[in-house]
């Protein structure tokens, strides 16, 4: 099959176009014919060599996709060769063929395409364990993310305002603003011209927001911590900025604030079919009603892998990235 190497990583241009064998199947797994395969930031970090994949997964960059499953294991029941599925997986999604638990699949949403069908998986799986198991975000609350035009971003704010919450959210140009708002934000601060910190604790009237997520890191945690309510709860998923910082802890005490986080990859196989299991039931069918949707902004043939990191890398992106494996 053909895959994308990143040899010994480094920036985008070190990845290319290699063949290499198929991947053979462990118990519970399927193997997928991947058309699509969605592009993440974790890609990028394990492209750059900081962030190596868990023991036993494979080295191929790719966290999602969507096409045919061509095989299963034989103690797979509940999937079977021909159903075409969106999956999260454990790595191998940039090439022709990906093994990945089979509890791990879900049917495509109805009225999606593959494209937009390999776009969900690594967000939605990642906001709703973040937001709705870690959170705790229940209707009536408010709630608060950092980049709001990314794909975790407007997964985010589609979830928390079909879950009943007020929704704040972050981005850098009034472009994405628009789209935020289009995609359910109630308010929405531009980092780059506003004292965002300022500016909620003024709209919440000084009482803050009851969860936060964010991917930042650096100096908004201690602005987060100060931006949240009483029992407030802070989840933190990824530190574009630095995650070692000096902190007052004296807010977390006062305000009985949670402070916690994960990280999804290196979760059991039953815990993420859990998560598999919760979106089947409560987010899927929102696809199919048009209540959430996804934005998929551009699509890059296999060979052009290099293009797709370098354009999420430039953040000029609204919501997903994904690349074309198999034409049509």
């Amino acid at each position: 099959m053909k895959y994308i190497d990143q040899g010994a990583g480094g920036p985008a241009t070190v990845l290319r176009v290699a063949e290499g064998a198929t991947p053979s199947l462990q118990p519970g797994e399927a193997l997928i014919e991947v058309h699509y395969a969605g592009v993440n930031r974790p890609d990028l970090l394990q492209r750059s060599g900081s962030y190596p994949p868990p023991a036993g997964a494979s080295r191929v960059l790719g966290l999602e996709v969507a096409g045919k499953i061509v095989a299963v294991a034989p103690d797979v029941t509940q999937w079977k060769t021909g159903d075409v599925v969106c999956a999260l997986t454990p790595g191998g999604g940039y090439a022709e063929y990906c093994a990945t638990p089979a509890a791990h699949c879900l049917p495509v949403p109805k009225g999606l395409s593959l494209a937009e069908a390999a776009s969900l998986p690594e967000n939605w799986f990642t906001v709703w364990t973040n937001i709705v198991d870690r959170g705790r975000l229940k209707a009536g609350e408010s709630f608060l993310v950092h980049g709001g035009s990314s794909g975790i971003g407007l997964a985010a704010i589609q979830l928390a305002k079909t879950w009943g919450a007020k929704v704040y959210t972050t981005v850098g140009n009034e472009d994405k603003a628009a789209f935020c708002r289009k995609s359910g934000a109630d308010v929405v601060y531009n980092y780059k011209t506003q004292d965002w910190a300022a500016e909620l604790w003024r709209a919440t009237e000084k009482r803050g927001v009851d969860v936060i997520l964010d991917m930042v890191g650096g100096e908004y945690i201690e602005r987060n911590i100060r931006s949240l309510a009483l029992e407030g709860r802070l989840v933190q998923i990824a530190f574009l900025q630095a995650s070692k910082i000096t902190l007052d802890c004296m807010p977390i005490m006062i305000k009985r604030l949670t402070f916690t986080g994960s990280t999804l990859r290196p979760r059991t196989v039953a815990e993420k079919a859990a998560i598999a299991r919760a979106l089947a039931e409560h987010v899927w069918p929102l696809f199919a009603s048009g209540h959430v949707r996804t934005n998929v902004f551009a699509t890059f043939a296999l060979a052009e892998a290099a293009k797709a990191h370098e354009l999420m890398e430039s953040s000029k992106h609204i919501g997903k990235i994904v690349l074309e494996v198999r034409p049509g």
